[in-house]
């Protein structure tokens, strides 16, 4: 039930959900158009293409990514080979799972650095193994499950198979949590460090600890851009509007995990 409402909730927090329920109140209201209903009409129309004007624009995308980023620094010890982790949990959310289904190779988004990361440290022997945890949440894909995909990927680049435990089961960041708590108590890790993007860090990092876990951070994936030496245009951008559609699910999100009581301070 969750997982459905949580689908439901992004789409309700979609800018351009906004837009076209507006669009379709303007239409509803020229159906039988008096003078009162047609500037009615023709006022809610201009307020769906101001929604869609505002969040297009790179400033707000980029000002909605600063609120969720800000409260995430790393809170890892210096790192050193000598004193490695006993694991790195590296979240899902990095794979387009239906362009790899598709196309038979791993095509990753933008939070690839989750992966990177946790590469580095089993390269350079500062994490002894990795967690991978993240399944499918489309019932359409069945060989691109995002943990298994990413514990070939690792392997393809050296990383002994030995060192990489899948989680294949989560849809969600709730599900990452209890899941990948039940795996470290099986196995006695005790040094953790939790890994993903720092936009997801707050909400995962909660979920975590309401699993019963202790870890450090390392976020990665930072989107936002400091706008005093990176000018941006107010001019409408299709990535900027689905830039902010994510910042603003994952606001979503973080509200409906306290709400839950999925996620721990």
């Amino acid at each position: 039930m969750f997982i459905a409402l949580s689908h439901i909730a992004g789409l309700a927090a979609a800018p351009l959900t906004w837009a076209l329920l507006l669009l379709c109140a303007a239409v509803i209201l020229g159906v039988r158009p008096t003078p009162a209903r047609q500037r009615l009409a023709a006022g809610v129309a201009l307020l769906a293409l101001l929604v869609l004007a505002v969040f297009s624009s790179a400033p707000v995308s980029n000002a909605l990514f600063r609120s969720l980023e800000r409260d995430a620094p790393a809170s890892l010890p210096r790192l050193d080979a000598r004193n490695p982790y006993d694991a790195v949990i590296v979240l899902s959310g990095l794979l387009d799972a239906e362009a790899t289904e598709s196309g038979g190779a791993p095509d990753y988004t933008d939070a690839v650095d989750r992966l990177h990361a946790g590469f580095d440290l089993l390269r350079t022997g500062r994490a002894r193994a990795v967690l991978l945890s993240g399944g499918s949440v489309d019932p359409r894909v069945h060989e691109a499950v995002e943990a298994r995909v990413l514990s070939r990927q690792l392997q393809s680049w050296g990383i002994a198979e030995a060192r990489i435990v899948v989680e294949d089961q989560s849809r969600n960041t709730r599900e990452n949590a209890v899941n990948s708590a039940r795996i470290v108590r099986e196995r006695g890790w005790q040094r953790l460090l939790l890994v993903t993007s720092a936009f997801h860090m707050q909400r995962a990092a909660g979920a975590f600890r309401a699993a019963g876990l202790s870890f450090d951070t390392l976020p990665v994936d930072f989107r936002w851009r400091d706008p005093a030496r990176f000018p941006q245009s107010l001019l409408p951008r299709a990535e900027s509007l689905a830039q902010s559609t994510l910042a603003l699910h994952e606001w979503v999100g973080r509200l409906a995990y306290r709400w839950r009581g999925y996620s721990a301070p």
